[in-house]
């Protein structure tokens, strides 16, 4: 390894000055790489379609804010299930740590959609329109001809249309595919809110993938400070072996016949490749760095090179930085099973919690500011309100409320056929009447059970006030 690290106080993407250095990497090739597309577009078909699918009528994906309404595989979730909500997310945090402390920043080049939709979608369509990375850089310098024009308008409008599909996908999560193919049929017209949202959203993606690029993974993603603070020397990157590239007398370039061995130089025949194919324009040869999403297209281009002029793969591979200098075997630390106990806790409670989840949550509360009310014959009667919010896409009819815990009436304002539609709330207000005889405190605690037909769908509590003394 070099002994400079004044690439440490820069990144690759900026001169001295701070200007902006376009990245052309050239298009990758390799084994990975062709791992990579696969996982890739598998992960572009779940995203396309996720919005679109439905389980048991609930979209599959979606996260509503406005409305504070989320639909996670399926299952959906209401304001009254937000703690639900925080442990599943909770856990994401926990599994992407543990993950990063175990494999570096995997996620970023295999799973994130940043990297995914750049890669695989807008460099592609790059790659077909301009050319590799030296076409690339002639069309950069060249003058405004018919050839240039050509090509850029045909690449920005290529990237507007799929940033506009994209958009629409986006908005499908936000606001649920439905509303949205709905607006669709009735014309942005008559929706011009959203279709002014439609395009706003439309021209941050294309500003983030046209223009923004790389940067959004070295600048603006908070990951990639934060698998600083993760990694150790045992974790698994996408790491240059300095010890075989390097040796006694360093790098050196390719010399046909030559016994490199012999003559102390390293493995490493100075060719650029990883540089070139490199998307955020580093030197992987420097060590791990900030920069680095682990996409593995240095290793394609190395593991080309070392094929081709007949020395071993595997000089740019997935190691640690442990396995490089002791040839130490990986091995799951105290932190991993630190990490991986906190994530099996956190999943069964999740688990624990859906099992038990109701479809219908109820809430009866007493009217605040009422008193009880004495009537007849030493009956007490409170007033209450009452929520039933449905969770499900089916509706519950004929509802009833009985008292569990104690001898009494309940009668709903609405006397008959109380209905709580699918993905609906139902409110309403109730009275609860009950002899002073079947008291036995100034306060006490009520358990109700809400019925559809002969069918307890829910059960709640609620406090019922009465007089001090039932004389």
């Amino acid at each position: 390894m070099g002994n400079k690290e004044e690439f440490r106080d820069t990144i690759a993407t900026a001169d001295d000055k701070g200007k902006r250095l376009w990245v052309f990497p050239k298009k990758p090739s390799g084994r990975f790489y062709e791992y990579r597309k696969y996982v890739s577009y598998v992960l572009l078909i779940i995203l396309f379609a996720a919005p679109f699918v439905k389980i048991n009528g609930n979209q599959f994906m979606m996260f509503n804010i406005l409305e504070r309404r989320f639909n996670i595989f399926g299952f959906p979730f209401w304001p009254q299930d937000f703690h639900i909500f925080v442990i599943m997310m909770v856990i994401g945090v926990v599994f992407i740590i543990l993950f990063t402390v175990a494999f570096g920043r995997i996620f970023c080049g295999w799973f994130c959609p940043q990297t995914i939709f750049m890669e695989m979608v807008f460099r592609r369509i790059e790659y077909w329109i301009e050319g590799d990375r030296g076409k690339q850089m002639r069309l950069e310098k060249q003058d405004w001809n018919a050839e240039k024009i050509r090509k850029r308008s045909l690449k920005w409008f290529l990237f507007f249309i799929i940033s506009f599909l994209i958009a629409n996908v986006f908005l499908a999560y936000l606001m649920g595919s439905d509303r949205l193919i709905q607006y669709v049929t009735d014309g942005p017209l008559n929706h011009l809110s959203t279709f002014i949202s439609l395009l706003i959203f439309t021209a941050v993606f294309y500003f983030v993938f046209a223009w923004f690029r790389e940067q959004v993974c070295v600048i603006a993603c908070p990951y990639g400070r934060l698998q600083g603070v993760l990694l150790d020397n045992k974790s698994i990157v996408v790491a240059y072996d300095h010890k075989r590239g390097e040796k006694k007398k360093g790098r050196a370039k390719f010399k046909k016949n030559e016994d490199r061995s012999a003559a102390g130089k390293g493995d490493c025949i100075d060719c650029f490749q990883c540089v070139q194919v490199c998307p955020t324009g580093i030197d992987i040869r420097n060590g791990t760095q900030l920069e680095c999403i682990n996409c593995t297209a240095c290793i394609d281009a190395c593991d080309n090179m070392m094929e081709a002029v007949d020395l071993p793969k595997g000089l740019i591979r997935y190691a640690s930085e442990e396995n490089i200098e002791k040839k130490a075997k990986f091995r799951i630390t105290p932190r991993l099973k630190g990490y991986s106990i906190v994530l099996g806790i956190l999943t069964a409670v999740l688990v624990g919690i859906l099992f038990i989840r109701s479809d219908v949550e109820a809430r009866i509360l007493r009217l605040p500011g009422q008193l009880y009310e004495r009537k007849a014959e030493n009956i007490i009667s409170n007033v209450y309100t009452y929520k039933l919010v449905n969770k499900t896409t089916a509706d519950f009819e004929d509802i009833e409320f009985r008292l569990l815990s104690h001898r009494g009436k309940i009668m709903p304002v609405k006397q008959s056929n109380i209905l709580v539609p699918g993905q609906e709330l139902t409110e309403g207000t109730l009275f609860i009447e009950i002899h002073t005889a079947a008291l036995e405190e100034e306060k006490e605690r009520l358990k109700i059970g809400i019925y559809s037909g002969e069918r307890l769908i829910e059960t709640t509590s609620t406090m019922f006030m009465g007089p001090r003394s039932f004389n």
